[in-house]
C-alpha cells in the first residue's frame, strides 16, 4: 500500500511505475486485482528483456503469473505460446483459466484425449504432446515464441522425467523458455544447465510464502505449536519434548526422588498428563479443526483404503460440515456433473455413499476414484462446499487445490518397496497446500501425535528446504530413431551429452577427483606404517587375503550346493503335501496347492532375473490363511513333506472363508509336527589343496615371524580397504564420463541388430518405431513387424495392447491372470516370447532395466478386463472380474486407448491391425471411460 510508504519511497515508486508504462508489464499488471510480488516483477522484466527464466518458489506463491505474462507477451508480439503441464488435469484447468481471460477463440488444448482449437496462438498441452511435435517437425511450431514448462521439477520423475529434458534440448533456439518449479535446493545448478543449453537464463528463487505457515502437533484435545519463539531464535516447543520424554519413560511404583518415595500427588499429576496424550480419531481431528475455524482442510493419508475409511468414520461419527443450503447446492452440482452416467453404473461406483459424504462436506481424493468423481470433489472444494478432504500424496503434485489447513496423520509412507520416513522435500510439498492466497491470512500444518514421535526430528522436517532436482534422463529406442532420423548419430550423441543428467554427472566428477587425491596421500602414509624389516609385508598381506577369499569362496560353494539340494526337494512336492517353510516372511506350516514345477516364468521376469527364484515356485496356503507363491529363496535348505491332507474340490483361493476353513484344518492336522532340524554342513576347507598351499606359503614367508606382524597387518588391511575404495572412485569417474552417450550407443547397437538403423539411416521399420511412444515401444514395433496382431478382432487386439501399458501395483500376485482364449492368448504368449528375445539381446548389449533403459516384461494383468470391456460387457461385471477400483480401471483404459491410437498410426498399410485398432478404440471409448474427461 502506497500510504504506508515514506514520501521518498512514494516518489521512487511513482518513478518506477512511470517507467513501466512504456513496457508490456504495465497493462499486464492491470489485469490483476492485487499487486505483483518482487520475484514475479523481476521474472517478468527478465522475460521482456528477451531472457529465459527459471522461477523456483513455494507452492501457492503465484509463480504461474510469470507463465501468464509469457502468454501476454506472445499475444502482444503476434507470436505463439505453448503452456505445458505434467498432467492432463492441470492442462484442463489452465486451459479453462486462460480461455476465461483471453477468450476461447485464442486458446487451444492438446492432451492426447482432447484437441480443442489447436491452431490458436495460445495452446495448453501436456509435455509429451510437445515432445512428439518436436520429433515430428510439426507445422504448429512455426511462429512459436514462448514455451512455459509448469512444474518443471517433474524431470526428476523416473518414469516420465526424460520428456522434460528432451523438450528443453530440442526446442528451437528462437524460443524463449519459462521454467516454473517448486522450491528446489539446487536451482542454481539447474539454472546453469539451462544457461548452457538455452542461452541466457535468469534464475529467480523465492523462499517467501505469501501466506505464513504455522506448524502444529495435535495430541489428544490440545493443539501444540511445534516451535516456540525465544527472541531471535526458534526452538522446539519444550512441552512436546517433555511429552515425548514422558511417553518413553517407565515410572515404577517405588521410584525414589531426592532419597524419598515419590509422592502420590506427583504420580497422579503424571497420570493426568499421560491421559491427555493420545492420537485423536479422524472425526475428532476434523471436529477440532472446525471448532478452531481451520477448515477447509486436506488430510494426507498414504493409502487409498485409508482415505475411503476416513470418510466412513466421519460419517459414522455424525459429522456434518454443511448447512441445508450448502447440501442442496452440492446435490445440484453433483447431479449436473454426473447426469451422463447410467443409473446401473452409479450403483457400481458407490455413487450414493459418495454423494452422502459430499452433502456433509466430506470427501476422499485418490487415483482409484473415477476421474469424474475426483473432478467434482475438486470443484466443490474450491467452491467451499467440501470442507474436509482425505487424500493420497498424489494430490500434492496435482491440481491447484489449496486449503486453510493440511493434516499429516503419519510421517512414514510406503514407497513401493518399504515403509520409509517422508523426506523434507515431501513434507514441504504436502504442507505447501496450506494457506489460500487472498483468502487466508495464515496457513496451518498439523501433524498428529503418534507413539514414539520425536519432536526434534519433526522440527528438522519442517525447517529444512532440501528438495534437490535430480535428472532421470535415459535414451529410449523411440528417442534414438527420432534423433538419428533428424540429426544423424554423431550430432545426436553431442545433443545427448548436453542433457542435465550428463551435466550433473560431470559436475560430480570434480568432487570425486578431489577425494581420489586425498586417498592417494593416505595410501602413502599407510604404506609407510606397514613396512616390515623382515620382508615385503604387502606381499604377505596379499597371501592372507587370498587365503581368506578362498575360504569365503568355499563357503559360498557350499551354500550353492545346499540351494541345489533344496531345489531338488521342491521338485518332489505334490498338491496336498504339508510342509514347514524354514525361513522368510511366510515361515511356518503350509499346505502345497500347486508345486509350481511346470509352466514357470521366464528367468528374467519383471524386475530382472533373480537366480534364487529360478526353479519350482510352489503355491501354498499358510497357517495364517494366506495364499502365496514361494520361491527358492524361501527354502535355503531341503524341504520334505511332513504329512498329507486332501484339498477339497470346492476350495477357492480367492474366497476368505474357503482359505479360513482349510487353514484351520491344516493347523489341526499338522500342529504336532516340529520344524525339521537342519544338519550341519561339513566344511570343505580342510580338504582343499589351494588352502593347504596358501597356508604353507604364509608360514614360510619372512614376515610371518615378525613380532609386530599383527600391527603391520592392521595397517595393511587399512591400506587394502582404502586402495579398494580409491579404485571404486576411479571406476565411478570413468563411469560418469559420457554415460548418456554410451547408453545411446548401446541402444543404437540393439536397433542396428534388429534392422531399425543402418548407420545414419533410419529404415522403414525404424520410421514405424518413431511413431510408437511408451515404455514398451520396441516390443510394440516388433509385434507389428512380426504380424503378431494381424487378424485379431478388436476386443482381442485391445487385450494385447493393454499388456504394453499395464503394470500391477504389486508384484506379489500368487495366481496367474485370467486371459481371453483363442487367438488372443496365442498373441499374448507370442508377445512374451518376443520380449524374452529382446531381453536377451539387451543383455548382450549391456542394457539394464534397472538403469531405466530397456523393455520390461509385458504385464497381462489387465488383458481380461480390456477384452471384456471392448466386448461390451457391463461395468459391474468387468470391475468385479478385474478386482480393481473404477479410477484405476478408467486410467488403464485411457492408456490402452492411447497405445491403440499409436498402433493404428504405425501399423503397415493393407493389413487388419490399423482398422481393428480404430474399432477397438471405438469399442472401449464408452460409459465411464468416455465421460471421464481426465485420464
Amino acid at each position: 500500500m502506497t500510504e504506508d510508504l515514506s514520501p521518498a519511497e512514494r516518489y521512487t515508486e511513482a518513478r518506477r511505475r512511470a517507467a513501466e508504462q512504456a513496457t508490456a508489464l504495465a497493462p499486464f499488471r492491470d489485469l490483476y486485482d492485487f499487486d505483483l510480488d518482487a520475484f514475479q516483477v523481476e521474472a517478468c522484466q527478465a522475460l521482456e528483456a528477451g531472457k529465459g527464466v527459471l522461477v523456483a518458489a513455494p507452492t501457492g506463491s503465484g509463480k504461474t503469473i510469470v507463465g501468464e505474462f509469457a502468454v501476454h507477451l506472445a499475444l502482444t508480439q503476434g507470436r505463439k505460446c505453448f503452456y505445458t503441464t505434467p498432467i492432463k488435469a492441470l492442462s484442463n484447468q489452465k486451459y479453462n483459466d486462460l480461455a476465461k481471460r483471453y477468450g476461447a477463440d485464442r486458446v487451444g488444448l492438446l492432451t492426447g484425449d482432447n484437441s480443442v482449437n489447436s491452431d490458436a496462438p495460445i495452446v495448453v498441452m501436456t509435455t509429451e504432446v510437445l515432445r512428439n511435435m518436436l520429433y515430428a517437425g510439426s507445422q504448429a511450431l512455426v511462429g512459436l515464441g514462448y514455451v512455459v514448462m509448469d512444474e518443471v521439477h517433474y524431470l526428476s520423475d523416473r518414469f516420465r522425467g526424460a520428456v522434460w529434458e528432451e523438450v528443453i534440448i530440442h526446442l528451437p533456439e528462437s524460443v524463449t523458455l519459462i521454467s516454473l518449479s517448486a522450491t528446489v535446493s539446487n536451482a542454481e545448478e539447474f539454472g546453469d544447465w539451462l544457461d548452457t543449453v538455452r542461452g541466457h537464463t535468469e534464475v529467480i528463487v523465492s523462499e517467501h510464502r505469501p501466506v505464513p505457515l504455522w506448524q502444529h502437533v495435535l495430541a489428544g484435545r490440545r493443539m501444540y505449536d511445534l516451535f516456540e519463539e525465544k527472541g531471535d531464535k526458534r526452538e522446539v516447543n519444550p512441552d512436546l519434548v517433555r511429552m515425548a520424554r514422558m511417553e518413553n519413560s517407565r515410572v515404577g511404583p517405588r521410584e525414589r526422588q531426592r532419597g524419598r518415595p515419590k509422592r502420590e500427588a506427583d504420580r497422579e499429576r503424571e497420570r493426568r498428563q499421560r491421559s491427555r496424550v493420545w492420537t485423536p480419531s479422524r472425526a475428532e481431528v476434523i471436529d477440532r479443526l472446525d471448532s478452531e475455524g481451520l477448515l477447509p482442510a486436506i488430510t494426507f493419508i498414504f493409502s487409498r483404503a485409508g482415505c475411503e475409511a476416513a470418510v466412513q468414520q466421519c460419517l459414522y461419527a455424525g459429522l456434518r460440515l454443511n448447512d441445508q443450503a450448502a447440501r442442496t447446492r452440492v446435490r445440484e452440482i453433483v447431479e449436473q456433473r454426473t447426469a451422463d452416467i447410467p443409473d446401473e453404473d452409479l450403483h457400481v461406483l458407490g455413487y450414493f455413499e459418495w454423494l452422502e459424504g459430499l452433502e456433509r462436506g466430506i470427501a476422499a481424493h485418490h487415483a482409484g476414484m473415477l476421474p469424474t468423481f475426483k473432478e467434482v470433489v475438486e470443484e466443490l472444494f474450491v467452491r467451499g462446499l467440501v470442507k474436509a478432504v482425505f487424500a493420497t500424496e498424489t494430490l500434492a503434485l496435482g491440481i491447484n487445490m489449496p486449503a486453510r489447513s493440511v493434516v499429516l496423520e503419519k510421517l512414514v509412507k510406503w514407497n513401493g518397496e518399504q515403509h520409509a520416513d517422508i523426506t523434507p522435500g515431501e513434507f514441504t510439498q504436502l504442507t505447501g497446500r496450506a494457506g489460500r492466497r487472498g483468502i487466508d491470512i495464515e496457513g496451518h500444518a498439523v501433524v498428529l501425535w503418534q507413539r514414539g514421535m520425536d519432536p526434534g526430528a519433526l522440527a528438522g522436517l519442517a525447517g529444512t528446504r532440501t528438495y534437490p532436482l535430480r535428472s532421470s534422463f535415459k535414451p529410449s529406442y523411440n528417442m534414438a530413431v527420432n534423433l538419428v532420423g533428424q540429426f544423424g548419430r554423431h550430432r545426436s550423441r553431442e545433443l545427448l551429452e548436453t542433457s542435465f543428467a550428463q551435466f550433473q554427472a560431470d559436475r560430480s566428477v570434480v568432487g570425486i577427483s578431489r577425494q581420489v587425491q586425498k586417498n592417494e596421500e593416505g595410501l602413502e602414509g599407510y604404506r609407510g606404517s606397514m613396512t616390515c624389516h623382515l620382508g615385503d609385508f604387502e606381499e604377505y598381506a596379499r597371501l592372507r587375503r587370498q587365503l581368506k577369499d578362498r575360504e569365503t569362496e568355499l563357503a559360498k560353494q557350499g551354500a550353492v550346493q545346499r540351494r541345489a539340494q533344496a531345489s531338488a526337494s521342491l521338485e518332489k512336492l505334490k498338491p496336498g503335501d504339508v510342509i514347514h517353510v524354514p525361513t522368510g516372511k511366510f515361515a511356518g506350516l503350509a499346505l502345497v496347492l500347486d508345486p509350481g514345477t511346470s509352466g514357470g516364468r521366464s528367468p528374467s521376469h519383471r524386475q530382472g532375473w533373480d537366480p534364487y527364484q529360478d526353479g519350482p515356485r510352489p503355491l501354498v496356503l499358510t497357517a495364517q490363511r494366506q495364499v502365496k507363491r514361494l520361491g527358492s529363496v524361501d527354502f535355503p535348505v531341503p524341504v520334505e513333506a511332513l504329512d498329507r491332507m486332501r484339498i477339497p474340490k470346492s476350495f477357492n483361493p480367492r474366497s476368505p472363508q474357503s482359505r479360513r476353513d482349510l487353514a484351520s484344518a491344516l493347523r489341526t492336522k499338522a500342529g504336532h509336527h516340529e520344524p525339521a532340524r537342519h544338519r550341519k554342513q561339513r566344511s570343505e576347507a580342510a580338504d582343499d589343496s589351494e588352502i593347504t598351499r596358501l597356508r604353507t606359503e604364509l608360514r614360510q614367508h619372512p614376515c610371518h615371524g615378525c613380532d609386530e606382524r599383527e600391527d603391520h597387518a592392521r595397517w595393511a588391511e587399512r591400506y587394502h580397504r582404502l586402495k579398494r575404495d580409491t579404485r571404486q572412485l576411479e571406476r565411478k569417474i570413468e563411469g560418469r564420463t559420457n554415460t548418456i552417450a554410451r547408453t545411446f550407443d548401446r541402444v543404437c547397437g540393439v536397433l542396428t541388430d534388429l534392422g531399425y538403423l543402418r548407420g545414419d539411416e533410419v529404415t522403414e521399420d525404424g520410421r514405424r518405431l518413431a511413431r510408437l511412444y511408451g515404455e514398451l515401444d520396441l516390443l510394440a514395433s516388433e509385434c507389428l513387424r512380426d504380424g503378431v496382431w494381424e487378424g485379431l478382432p478388436p476386443a482381442e487386439l485391445a487385450a494385447c495392447a493393454s499388456a504394453l501399458v499395464y503394470e500391477a501395483r504389486s508384484n506379489d500376485d500368487a495366481l496367474p491372470p485370467k486371459l481371453p482364449g483363442g487367438r488372443a492368448k496365442t498373441a499374448l504368449d507370442e508377445m512374451v516370447r518376443i520380449w524374452g528375445r529382446l531381453d536377451a539381446l539387451e543383455e548382450e548389449h549391456r542394457i539394464q532395466q534397472t538403469e531405466g533403459v530397456g523393455q520390461r516384461e509385458p504385464d497381462l494383468g489387465f488383458a481380461w478386463a480390456a477384452y471384456r470391456w471392448a466386448e461390451g460387457h457391463g461395468l459391474d461385471a468387468v470391475l468385479r472380474d478385474a478386482d480393481m477400483p473404477a479410477g484405476d480401471f478408467v486410467r488403464w483404459c485411457k492408456q490402452c486407448l492411447d497405445v491403440l491410437g499409436q498402433i493404428a498410426a504405425a501399423a503397415p498399410e493393407g493389413g487388419t491391425v490399423a482398422k481393428n485398432a480404430r474399432r477397438a478404440t471405438d469399442a472401449m471409448l464408452r460409459g465411464v471411460v468416455a465421460y471421464s474427461s481426465v485420464g
